[in-house]
């Protein structure tokens, strides 16, 4: 199964007034001293907002506008900048709202952040990418697959749309048998590198469809007829952003914690962080840090903090430092 990122209170749409208790209204009432009066005071929003849950921040989110008739990221859009600005706003309002918005930034301006797309619609449960484009509609009242039709194009824009299908099958043993997983690498080879020119269209479908049990047997296979992984394959067929995307699509099936990792890792490549993407992996993979925080020391020989530290600063470090701290174990 897919890594899920929602917590259940999302599932079950049980955001009713009698859902929070004491401790949130707290919270709310800390958040709302903070932004009191002349002046900000950015070390208690980091204090308050870093350590909510992605389930507390739906009822944060709900509590703070029923008490105070304001919506909570629009105090703080008003109240701080920057990226720790962003970051805030993303904290303040539920997970599933918050990748939309997440969605929404990656399109705005001269030219799209296809990283930041292919991150957050792909690999996702069906349920979970249902809702993403339920929430999208009700927010932006206009269908995720068309705003991203007006961004996208060619084997990338392709790619998207299978994500955004929800096509994965459970797991069966009965189906996902020894001989499905050498059928699917037989196709797999014929339309990628036993293929003069290769059918993307055609891989991206194996790559959606196929549970991550099914999958890891197929790699494996492919491994063992053909001498490269899956990836590698992906690797040699693929160019740009179609192939970053669907390496990213695979890697989330059979080794999700290193494949979030690397993610993390590349929004601080090179000359300049991507502070956008940073913030938005982070705070997305919130409920796997302990596992994604792990594969980060193996792949690079650091811990996140210690990245964090390095590469950003100000109020800005001090939050996301605080949310990997409270999210470390």
């Amino acid at each position: 199964m897919p890594l899920e990122l929602y917590p259940s209170i999302i599932y079950e749409g049980d955001l009713s007034p009698d859902a929070v208790g004491d401790d949130i209204n707290e919270k709310v009432e800390g958040i709302y001293q903070a932004c009191k009066g002349f002046g900000t005071d950015e070390l208690r929003l980091i204090k308050v907002l870093a350590v909510l849950s992605p389930e507390d921040r739906c009822k944060v989110s709900l509590r703070y506008n029923q008490v105070h008739g304001k919506a909570l990221k629009d105090v703080l859009k008003r109240e701080c900048r920057g990226d720790f600005g962003q970051a805030l706003q993303f904290l303040a309002v539920p997970p599933d709202v918050a990748e939309c918005d997440m969605i929404k930034k990656a399109c705005k301006g001269i030219g799209t952040d296809e990283t930041l797309i292919y991150s957050v619609v792909g690999g996702r449960s069906n349920r979970e990418i249902e809702i993403l484009k339920k929430q999208f509609f009700n927010i932006y009242e206009k269908d995720l697959g068309r705003q991203l039709d007006s961004e996208l194009s060619g084997n990338f824009e392709k790619m998207v749309f299978y994500c955004l299908q929800g096509m994965e099958e459970k797991y069966d043993p009965d189906y996902h048998t020894d001989d499905k997983v050498s059928d699917d690498v037989a196709t797999f080879y014929k339309m990628g590198q036993g293929k003069f020119g290769t059918d993307e269209g055609g891989l991206f479908k194996i790559i959606c469809t196929s549970p991550a049990e099914h999958l890891k047997k197929v790699n494996q296979k492919y491994a063992d007829k053909h001498d490269v992984t899956l990836f590698k394959a992906i690797d040699d067929e693929m160019g740009g952003k179609t192939k970053d995307a669907t390496l990213y699509l695979l890697g989330l099936k059979i080794k999700p914690y290193e494949t979030v990792a690397k993610l993390i890792q590349k929004a601080c490549k090179g000359i300049g962080t991507n502070e956008l993407l940073l913030t938005c992996t982070i705070i997305r993979f919130q409920p796997h840090l302990p596992h994604v925080m792990a594969a980060y020391k193996e792949l690079t020989g650091k811990t996140l903090q210690e990245t964090l530290n390095k590469e950003i600063g100000g109020d800005y470090r001090r939050l996301l430092t605080e949310l990997v701290d409270a999210n470390s174990s």
